[in-house]
């Protein structure tokens, strides 16, 4: 759920949208009034000291424990102490200044990540249960095209016996056909997550004959063998960030569903804890993350955050999906 906050009109809108949701997730009712209170915090702070941005809200499965993650975009001015924001009383804009301490209160995981003049992603989660010997930490933004319900990217992950492993699909096009596409590929590969990743990218390309295909990735972070796995098939792009340097990963040309000339397995090394991006060409692909400093220490949900704030085109579907190694 991806959802902008340009007037006021929309804070409502954007707390139906997310409540609805946490019905969907199962947070009981009492927690369901605490993330209403949350999202109109978020929101109108996103108006006041952000010139507005996004509300984006999704269910979370990771290391982290399983519940409801909701995320606040602004390109603002940004927090110049986030540690004094936090304090009961502080304000900038001339109200009481109990917002972000609510906030700090009523979540279970509260991440902020700011720069002045460059705006705000606020992170908060509420747990409904602990992870269960979960391997990663995982995020992911999505933001359908432009006036689109639907959006036409989709991802899933499975904690496998090779290690944790992630799947970007963006259906092509954009709307329900695209989306349709992206859904059948998730399925798929939950079908099909113990596969090897060229086993699996040829279940989704099989899989995806009736649609319109899609691009598709996956990535493995081979615990064992120290090595992150990855096939791609189609314009996903994927880096793998070390603890020494930045690797753009390899993908083959084609459509799944549709022409898939080669399906072929890239492996590369690793040292220290891997972390995995992945995105779809709803992105600019002129990124840097030295240019954010501090960012890489964050959970993954705030770096794609940040990334698809920045860098999305708004002329298509757009996704990223963050992967860290949490062993």
């Amino acid at each position: 759920m991806f959802t902008a906050v340009s007037d006021g009109s929309q804070v409502a809108e954007a707390r139906r949208r997310v409540g609805e949701l946490a019905v969907r997730v199962g947070l009981p009712q009492a927690r369901i009034d605490k993330v209403a209170i949350v999202v109109t915090e978020l929101a109108t702070n996103l108006l006041k000291h952000g010139g507005g941005g996004h509300i984006h809200a999704s269910r979370c499965d990771d290391a982290g424990g399983i519940g409801l993650e909701v995320l606040a975009l602004d390109r603002g001015g940004g927090m110049p102490n986030p540690g004094r924001c936090m304090q009961d009383g502080y304000s900038t804009a001339g109200s009481p200044g109990n917002g972000l301490g609510a906030i700090a209160r009523l979540t279970d995981i509260l991440q902020i990540y700011t720069r002045s003049g460059q705006g705000c992603v606020l992170m908060c989660r509420f747990i409904t249960h602990p992870a269960s010997a979960r391997r990663a930490m995982l995020g992911a933004t999505l933001a359908p095209y432009p006036g689109e319900q639907v959006c036409g990217d989709n991802w899933m992950w499975s904690d496998t016996k090779h290690g944790p492993t992630i799947m970007l699909a963006d259906g092509s096009g954009h709307g329900v056909e695209a989306a349709r596409a992206a859904a059948m590929a998730a399925r798929a590969f939950e079908q099909n997550a113990q596969a090897s990743c060229e086993e699996l990218v040829g279940s989704i390309h099989r899989a995806l004959t009736p649609t319109r295909g899609a691009a598709v990735a996956v990535a493995r972070i081979d615990l064992a063998a120290r090595i992150v796995r990855f096939v791609g098939l189609g314009n996903i792009s994927a880096v793998l960030v070390g603890a020494d340097k930045v690797r753009h990963m390899v993908s083959h040309n084609g459509t799944a569903g549709y022409v898939a000339p080669r399906i072929r397995e890239f492996t590369y090394e690793f040292t220290g804890d891997p972390l995995v991006i992945m995105h779809s060409d709803g992105l600019t692909s002129r990124w840097n993350l030295d240019h954010y400093p501090g960012l890489l220490s964050h959970h993954p949900s705030v770096i794609a955050a940040v990334l698809l704030r920045d860098h999305r085109r708004e002329r298509d579907d757009a996704s990223v999906v963050v992967m860290a190694n949490s062993a």
